[in-house]
């Protein structure tokens, strides 16, 4: 298992409540193991892009993708360290389907020293049908200061202040 999933223990949604933009979006952690992670945005009507459609903007599906790879660079990570995103791509093969939450899958398949590799899709119900793909790298140790959902789990379990 990996520091961060060791940390948080059965507390998965630690992994994005930090980030104010994921809450104000309502993301939640589905589910996440080593070096994977499947994050889900619920359909609301202030997420939607263009009201004639009721299609959910782009941006939430690029921040449900960004989101989801930083979590599962985190979670393949052997020790706690800052991350950033260098860069990010994302393929969009359909637009959402007015009315149904979508789902972000991300797969980190290599770390190196500096940089982590990403690949994922976002989804209705069926991951073979994707919304769209992505594919990102991330810096890893981007600062010095360590990532807050490493305080938010030490503060859980009576560690600190």
């Amino acid at each position: 298992m990996s520091s961060v999933l060791d940390a948080i223990g059965a507390r998965k949604h630690m992994l994005i409540d930090y980030v104010p933009h994921a809450r104000a979006l309502g993301l939640s952690v589905v589910d996440a193991k080593p070096g994977e992670a499947w994050l889900r945005v619920p359909y609301a009507e202030h997420l939607v892009g263009n009201t004639e459609t009721g299609v959910i903007h782009g941006g939430v599906i690029t921040t449900l993708l960004d989101n989801c790879a930083g979590v599962a660079v985190m979670t393949a990570l052997d020790e706690l360290k800052s991350i950033a995103t260098l860069d990010l791509r994302i393929d969009y093969m359909k637009p959402a389907t007015p009315g149904l939450d979508v789902i972000g899958y991300c797969r980190c398949y290599k770390v190196t020293r500096n940089v982590a590799f990403v690949h994922g899709s976002a989804y209705h119900a069926d991951p073979d049908d994707p919304i769209a793909t992505t594919a990102m790298t991330f810096m890893l140790g981007a600062n010095r200061t360590l990532p807050a959902v490493s305080a938010e789990a030490r503060r859980s379990r009576g560690e600190g202040h």
